[in-house]
C-alpha cells in the first residue's frame, strides 16, 4: 500500500496566509487620518512599492530558503555587520509594536465603559496583554493555522462590518468628509504624509509566503500571484474600512488608536450596543492574533542571527522541550514592559502613534538594505538556481529596486524627522526621533561588539 501523496499548498492557501499575517486592523485609524487622498496613495504605492517589493522578495525568498530571511539575504550581499543591523531592526520593532498595541486595550475598554481608566489599572491591562503574548509564544501552537485563519476571519468580518455600516450611514445620514475630485488628489500636508509610512507597513511582510515554496505545485507562478493578489485584497479591505471611518469622523478628528471603535459607535448611534461590543471584542482579539502570528517569524530570525554571532547571547536560549526561542520571547516581554512603564512620562498625547511610529521606523529600516542586496546578489551569485527570477535588463532592475528604497527613505523622513518646529509638532515627533536614534545607536554597539 503506497503512501498518500503529500498535500500541496494551493494558491488560495498562500493568498490566505498573506492576508492572515499582513492585514492589521489597528492600522485602519492612521490610514483613515490621511483623508480622502489615501485612495490616491494606496493606488500609487501598490504600483511603485508593492509590485517591485513583491517581485524582489519572491526571487530572494525562493532562492535563499531558511530561517534567516532578511538577515540571510543582506548578510550574503554585504557581510555579517549589515546582517546584524537588519536582524536588530527587525527584532526591536516587535516589542515596540507589542507595546503600542497594549496601549490600545485600556483605551478601547474605557471607550466601551464610557470612562477613562486610571494609570495603574491601564498599566495592569497593558502588561497582562504583553505577558500573555509572551507566554503563548513559548509553544509551537503559535504557528498553527487555526490561529492565523481565525484572526484573519475576524479581521475581514470587522472590515466588512465597518465598511457596510459606512455605506448605510452615507445613504441615510451623509458623510463627515466630503468626497470630491480635488479631495482625492494627493495631499502634501505634513501630518498626512507622516501616516504614509503606515501604508508601506501594510505592504511589508509578504515574503512570508516564500516559506511555502517547497509545498507548492508551481512556486514560480504561485508566489508572485499570491503576493500580488493578497496585496490587492488587503488594500481593498483597508480602503473599505477607512471609508467606514471617514463616513463617521472628519479626517482631522480621527484618533489613531480608537478611531475604528469610535466610528462604529457613531455609525450605530450607541456607545455600548451589541454590534459595538462584538466588534470591539473581535478587534481586541485581532491584536493578540497579530502578535502571535508574527512572534514565531521574528523570534526565529533573531535566534538564528544570535546563533551566527550577530545578536545577544540571550537570544540563543531555546526550550529543551520544543526548541522554541524562549530567550527572544522573554526579551520581547521585558522591552515592551519597560516601554509601557516609561510611557506615562513621555510628553505626547497620542502615545499609541508614538510607539507605533517608532515600530514603523525600525521595521522600515530593516527592509531598506534588501533592495540593494537583491542587485548585489544578482551580480556576485549568478550561478545559484532561482526558482522565480525577476525578468528585465540590469538597468530595469536598478530602477525596480531603487524606487522602493526612495519611498522608504521618504517615509522615514516624514515619520521620524522634525520638519516643523512649533511646540505642538515637536511634542509629537521628538519622542519618535529620539527613540529611533537610541535604538539605532544601541544596535551599532551590539553589532560592533559582536563583529570587531
Amino acid at each position: 500500500m503506497s503512501d498518500a501523496p503529500k498535500k500541496k499548498f494551493r494558491l488560495i492557501d498562500a493568498i490566505m496566509a498573506v492576508i492572515c499575517v499582513v492585514f492589521v486592523a489597528e492600522a485602519a485609524g492612521p490610514v483613515a487620518a490621511i483623508g480622502n487622498s489615501q485612495y490616491f496613495w494606496w493606488l500609487f504605492l501598490l504600483i511603485t512599492f508593492l509590485l517591485p517589493y513583491g517581485l524582489i522578495s519572491s526571487e530572494l525568498g525562493t532562492t535563499y530558503e531558511g530561517d534567516g530571511g532578511l538577515y540571510d539575504w543582506v548578510s550574503k550581499a554585504f557581510g555579517k555587520k549589515w546582517g546584524g543591523r537588519v536582524s536588530w531592526y527587525y527584532w526591536i520593532n516587535f516589542p515596540l509594536w507589542m507595546a503600542s498595541l497594549a496601549l490600545m486595550f485600556p483605551k478601547v475598554i474605557g471607550l466601551l465603559a464610557g470612562m477613562e481608566l486610571g494609570l495603574f489599572p491601564s498599566l495592569f491591562i497593558e502588561l497582562a496583554f504583553v505577558w500573555i503574548v509572551v507566554f503563548i509564544s513559548f509553544f509551537s501552537v503559535c504557528d498553527s493555522s487555526w490561529i492565523l485563519n481565525g484572526a484573519a476571519i475576524i479581521k475581514i468580518l470587522i472590515a466588512l462590518s465597518l465598511g457596510g455600516l459606512g455605506i448605510y450611514g452615507a445613504i441615510h445620514h451623509g458623510v463627515a468628509n466630503e468626497y470630491t475630485l480635488s479631495s482625492m488628489l494627493p495631499s502634501f500636508d505634513l501630518n498626512s504624509l507622516s501616516y504614509i509610512s503606515v501604508i508601506l507597513f501594510n505592504c511589508l511582510g509578504f515574503e512570508v509566503v516564500c516559506t511555502f515554496a517547497g509545498d507548492m505545485e508551481n512556486p514560480k507562478k504561485q508566489i508572485p500571484q499570491a503576493i500580488v493578489a493578497g496585496g490587492l485584497v488587503i488594500a481593498a479591505i483597508y480602503i473599505f474600512m477607512a471609508f467606514g471611518i471617514g463616513v463617521a469622523i472628519p479626517a482631522d478628528q480621527i484618533s489613531t488608536s480608537t478611531g475604528l471603535i469610535a466610528s462604529v459607535q457613531l455609525l450605530t448611534g450607541t456607545t455600548r450596543g451589541i454590534i459595538v461590543v462584538i466588534i470591539s471584542i473581535g478587534f481586541l482579539l485581532t491584536l493578540f492574533g497579530n502578535m502571535i502570528s508574527w512572534s514565531l517569524g521574528v523570534n526565529n530570525v533573531a535566534a538564528y542571527a544570535a546563533e551566527n554571532g550577530d545578536m545577544p547571547e540571550v537570544f540563543k536560549i531555546k526550550s529543551k522541550k520544543n526548541g522554541m526561542p524562549v530567550g527572544v520571547s522573554l526579551m520581547n516581554g521585558l522591552v515592551a514592559s519597560l516601554v509601557l512603564i516609561i510611557a506615562p512620562f513621555i510628553p505626547n498625547q497620542d502615545l499609541f502613534w508614538s510607539f507605533f511610529a517608532l515600530n514603523l521606523v525600525m521595521f522600515l529600516l530593516s527592509y531598506l538594505p534588501v533592495f540593494p542586496a537583491f542587485l548585489k546578489l544578482r551580480k556576485i551569485d549568478p550561478e545559484t538556481e532561482r526558482p522565480f527570477k525577476v525578468p528585465g535588463s540590469p538597468a530595469f532592475l536598478r530602477v525596480l529596486a531603487g524606487i522602493p528604497m526612495i519611498l522608504i527613505v521618504i517615509a522615514l523622513i516624514f515619520t521620524a524627522v522634525p520638519l516643523r518646529f512649533d511646540p505642538e509638532s515637536l511634542a509629537g515627533i521628538l519622542p519618535i526621533t529620539i527613540g529611533a536614534i537610541i535604538f539605532i545607536l544601541l544596535g551599532e554597539l551590539i553589532v560592533n561588539k559582536k563583529r570587531k
